[in-house]
């Protein structure tokens, strides 16, 4: 499916989509307890990737209007009747990779084209270490992948530059052996702050881990068992980045994002990236509010080592703000659904923006930059879709971004938003 943007402006009050990534983590986390209710869940085609893997391995999922009802496996995974399809969900491949670890006998895991050609070879070499069994059919490090146990916990070595689902993955499971895992960082750890996401989760559900000098460790013979049995999810700074984009390019009278509540996101970083460009925009903590109004931008450098999922929303900003953004320290998201990198360097080539690929930098000259509507392919990427359309907002003429069905990924809404906050689309 494809929408047409034409240049348009929004305004009005929007809410937050819940977080993608608490969501996992929370659904995930109720299937090791007995069971648990996840509060505000983002219902998505990612999340429901983890939902179907914690039924195959014995629990169940119950979706109502505002919660999810999971009865738990209570850490002892059931070996899969069938293969787990995690579809195009990393997160879910990971984390469920190594539950995995913890059965007794053999599960198998696969996921769409772009699911099976992303790295899973250090989280597989990791559940070696603990003495699992853990091979990728074509032997290539990437899916469909052979795992089994049960492993008993021990300390494994793994980089931390790849992903940091990695370390999610095996502290989300170590808490459940009987000797807990210790895990020692070969190299810095990239997007860290998801690592931050996921030690909160772990608490909000009563397990105990924490940061080390060389990494991370969680304690074994623990159980999830989140106060009063509910956990709450709060909304998504990712998802946030978009509207909060199409603020500072387009509502000349204010955009209001409702459910920015502060955690541990590493992606709220969107709002000091903006700040710094020169956004009008303030943000109100305690009632979870941001406004933010269209502004004259500037161009800035931006790491995002800790942040990779921002670098399409900041090329957009990048390209209508007057000077250069620089957006640096970049390589790993080129192993995301796509190689982001690439695909916004040339999408927005496309659209008539001065920018400059290398392998991990991004540069885009906004002062030299005229964007124009046109067609662009979304690469079946929910983040390139979204950036694309936000930029069709401000593009001359009418740009057309092809798939947007891959936004159910993780904003199932995000047209219908857009069309709400007054932006003319046609789908």
């Amino acid at each position: 499916m494809d929408a047409d943007i034409t240049q348009s402006t929004v305004g009005g009050t929007v809410q937050a989509p819940p977080s993608k990534s608490y969501t996992h983590r929370a659904i995930l986390a109720a299937g090791y307890a007995g069971g648990a209710t996840v509060r505000d869940p983002l219902v998505s085609a990612d999340t429901k990737a983890t939902m179907r893997a914690v039924e195959a391995y014995g629990g169940r999922v119950d979706r109502h209007d505002d919660r999810l009802d999971v009865t738990g496996f209570d850490g002892r995974p059931e070996v899969p009747d069938d293969v787990i399809d995690c579809a195009n969900s990393g997160t879910t491949m990971r984390l469920v990779t190594a539950t995995a670890a913890l059965g007794d006998g053999l599960t198998v895991l696969t996921g769409d084209d772009s699911l099976r050609s992303r790295p899973q070879g250090p989280l597989l070499d990791a559940i070696d270490q603990l003495d699992g069994r853990a091979e990728s059919t074509r032997g290539n490090g990437q899916a469909p992948l052979v795992v089994g146990g049960p492993v008993d916990g021990g300390r494994v070595s793994i980089p931390g530059d790849v992903s940091s689902q990695y370390i999610t993955a095996l502290l989300m499971a170590g808490a459940i052996t009987d000797g807990g895992i210790e895990i020692a960082l070969e190299t810095e750890l990239k997007s860290a702050p998801y690592v931050d996401i996921t030690l909160e989760v772990l608490e909000g559900f009563g397990i105990d881990a924490e940061s080390t000098t060389e990494g991370f460790v969680v304690a074994g013979g623990q159980s999830y068992d989140p106060d009063g049995g509910e956990y709450t999810v709060p909304g998504d700074f990712s998802s946030i980045s978009y509207l909060l984009a199409m603020g500072a390019l387009a509502a000349p009278d204010g955009l209001a994002v409702t459910g920015a509540y502060p955690s541990a996101q590493g992606d709220a970083a969107i709002v000091d990236v903006l700040q710094r460009m020169g956004a009008d925009l303030t943000w109100d903590r305690e009632a979870g509010e941001i406004d933010v109004t269209r502004s004259d931008l500037t161009g800035v450098e931006v790491s995002v080592a800790d942040t990779p999922d921002l670098l399409p929303t900041i090329a957009v900003l990048g390209a209508v703000a007057d000077g250069t953004t620089r957006i640096v320290d970049c390589e790993h998201v080129r192993y995301k659904e796509t190689d982001r990198v690439a695909a916004m360097a040339e999408s927005l080539t496309a659209m008539g923006a001065s920018v400059e690929e290398e392998h991990d930098t991004l540069t885009i000259h906004g002062s030299d930059s005229d964007l124009d509507g046109t067609t662009v392919d979304g690469r079946a990427d929910h983040r390139i879709v979204m950036s694309l359309s936000v930029a069709g907002l401000v593009a001359d003429g009418t740009t057309t971004v092809e798939g947007i069905e891959h936004v159910d990924v993780s904003f199932p809404g995000f047209f219908d938003e857009l069309e709400a906050l007054g932006a003319a689309v046609e789908r």
